[in-house]
């Protein structure tokens, strides 16, 4: 049985993991790590505590829903005691995204900005099409919720780099995420990514290829949150027994 421990329980995702994780073989919760206290009870034999040393001494792997400030202690913490990590916190600095790296050339993590099936696959087809229709404009739109704080989603994001990515590009060269005023028109190259927030939107991604005469539109649209609480604990039941590499949410699916 993998022993699976929950960073970032408070949040959306983390109660979501605990409740999924009930009913899941072969893998169970034994650990919680809190900042402060815990806002929803739990089977007492699951560990909760404020030590981060604790907690990842009472687990096989860690599956982190966060927030940066949060992922970078964590990463921190396993530089001197390693253990897998399946990372879905969005939001990472450079400096953090660099801690990632370096972390997982002692232990194997997986660290993806969307843990669904649909997304991964979603990104394929978005390199595919981006290399398929040169020409064509790259328009991205995300839509989540009114409490999500960083924009735009990191979902968004990866897809920008999956698209840039089929042209040679480099994202953070061509990228647009605002548009005011009398700023000329559409370069050839740019690619915008816009976010939309509003209500409780899981989420919602659309990217656009834009020609003359015509367009295509590839959708993804999560109604719930289990997509990304199943999908986490699907990646860890892979990840646990690979070598210290990073990995991604493609490689666990084989896409």
């Amino acid at each position: 049985m993998v022993k699976v421990g929950v960073f970032g329980a408070n949040g959306r995702v983390g109660k979501l993991l605990i409740d999924d994780l009930k009913e899941t073989a072969d893998i169970s919760l034994s650990s919680v790590y809190v900042r402060n206290e815990l806002n929803f009870s739990i089977d007492p034999s699951v560990m909760v505590t404020t030590d981060i040393n604790s907690f990842l001494n009472g687990c096989d792997i860690v599956i982190d829903f966060s927030l940066p400030e949060a992922c970078e202690a964590l990463l921190e913490a396993v530089m001197l005691t390693p253990k897998p990590l399946v990372i879905g916190t969005t939001g990472l600095s450079a400096h953090q995204l660099n801690l990632l790296k370096q972390a997982s050339e002692k232990m194997p993590i997986l660290y993806a900005t969307n843990m669904s099936l649909g997304v991964a696959l979603l990104n394929k087809l978005v390199y595919q099409a981006s290399a398929a229709l040169d020409g064509f404009d790259i328009e991205i739109v995300e839509m989540h919720h009114k409490h999500k704080k960083d924009a735009p989603s990191g979902t968004a994001l990866t897809l920008g780099e999956s698209a840039a990515r089929g042209r040679n590009l480099d994202l953070d060269k061509v990228r647009v995420s605002g548009r005011d005023g009398n700023i000329g028109q559409r370069t050839q190259d740019e690619i915008a990514v816009m976010a939309l927030r509003g209500g409780d939107i899981v989420g919602r991604h659309t990217v656009g290829f834009y020609n003359d005469g015509e367009f295509i539109e590839l959708n993804h649209t999560a109604t719930s949150r289990n997509t990304f609480s199943k999908g986490a604990i699907r990646a860890a039941s892979w990840l646990v027994d690979k070598e210290s590499a990073l990995y991604s949410i493609s490689d666990c699916l084989e896409l």
